[in-house]
């Protein structure tokens, strides 16, 4: 995986050409002082943003409305920035795109901060929304500070190419996650197919495994293939009906991109036999969940203080020491209060 190739994957650089078989989205340049905003510790909302969240039920009626808070406290409060210009753009593409949309930057969305959300989904109608998904996303820090972290011909010392930022506001849609397909393509071959929401089982994916599979090598041969300037690269499908997709997105063809149901190193291993659910080794492969059964969302550790995840998982050995010593501690210093009373 190359610079180049990462770059070609940015949002900003893909939808001008393949705009007409994806989802309308309105992109809005991020401002320096923003940027720098996101880069800040905290999550400290700018002025104006913020809208009355005690009835949201009917979202077009609130776009863009604010709410006047008086907080009466003698906690120290954190300056809150301001970026008048900017708000007034996402407010007027929420009011273009319907009163809805999914927000993102160049590569990633803010998927691994629904926690955060009032309705733990991506759904925003208001900059506030736009704001707290970005700013609680550690996919966004990614995409911000090491976006060619894998890429063969990049050294962390070196400066890094000139990355125009935007924002990317797509028009809402209630996409139902069993119709989304992410596609392997290895030079400019369709290798692989697998079911996007990987942890799920879908009883209708098996019935119509053969269409499914049909379609979306319709699509690619004649709408993206040689026409996406990578050789190598995945892009993710919905197939709303029988012959009709909507293209997704674009992603590199290497680590920093999910493999899902595949492993990279049958991926880019070209002696490999990748075989399918089925066990089929013609291309493209196709995988999905077979067996009905529940899996944790691989999400949903994003929730979680990193402190506690870290003990859990025993990844970071310190903090298990710490923990001990201090449970240890709190012992010796319950058993120094229980001979104090005994001698009293």
């Amino acid at each position: 995986m190359k610079v180049s190739e990462v770059l070609h994957c940015s949002f900003p650089v893909w939808y001008p050409k393949f705009k007409q078989v994806s989802i309308k989205s309105i992109l809005i340049p991020l401002p320096a002082e923003f940027l720098e905003y996101l880069h800040t510790d905290g999550v400290v909302l700018p002025e104006g943003s913020l809208v009355t969240s005690g009835d949201r039920e009917n979202d077009e009626d609130r776009v863009g409305e604010e709410l006047d808070v008086n907080w009466d406290t003698d906690t120290l409060e954190a300056t809150a920035p301001s970026f008048p210009d900017f708000d007034s753009a996402i407010k007027k593409a929420i009011n273009m795109l319907g009163g809805r949309v999914f927000p993102k930057l160049n590569w990633s969305s803010p998927k691994d901060a629904t926690w955060i959300a009032f309705d733990k989904s991506l759904k925003c109608t208001c900059p506030s929304d736009v704001y707290l998904l970005l700013k609680s996303s550690e996919f966004i820090t990614h995409d911000l500070t090491q976006p060619f972290i894998h890429c063969e011909d990049y050294e962390e010392n070196e400066e890094q190419p000139n990355i125009g930022y935007s924002l990317i506001l797509r028009k809402w849609q209630d996409l139902n996650p069993g119709y989304e397909f992410r596609c392997f393509v290895r030079n400019n071959k369709l290798i692989a197919i697998c079911q996007r929401n990987h942890t799920a089982f879908y009883d209708f994916i098996r019935h119509e495994k053969a269409d499914i599979v049909s379609d979306i090598q319709a699509f690619f041969y004649h709408m993206v293939n040689l026409k996406f300037p990578n050789e190598n690269y995945v892009f993710d499908v919905y197939r709303r009906d029988q012959g009709k997709l909507l293209l997704l997105d674009f992603n590199p063809f290497g680590h920093v991109t999910d493999g899902l149901m595949y492993t990279w190193d049958e991926l880019t291993d070209s002696d490999v036999e990748l075989k399918g659910t089925d066990s089929e080794t013609k291309h493209p492969v196709f995988r999905y969940k077979e067996i009905e059964g529940i899996q944790p969302n691989p999400l949903s550790t994003f929730g979680v203080p990193r402190d506690i995840l870290d003990l859990a998982t025993g990844t970071d050995a310190s903090k298990l020491v710490d923990l001990l010593k201090l449970r240890q501690q709190q012992q010796e210093e319950d058993s120094s209060s229980d001979e104090d009373n005994d001698q009293t």
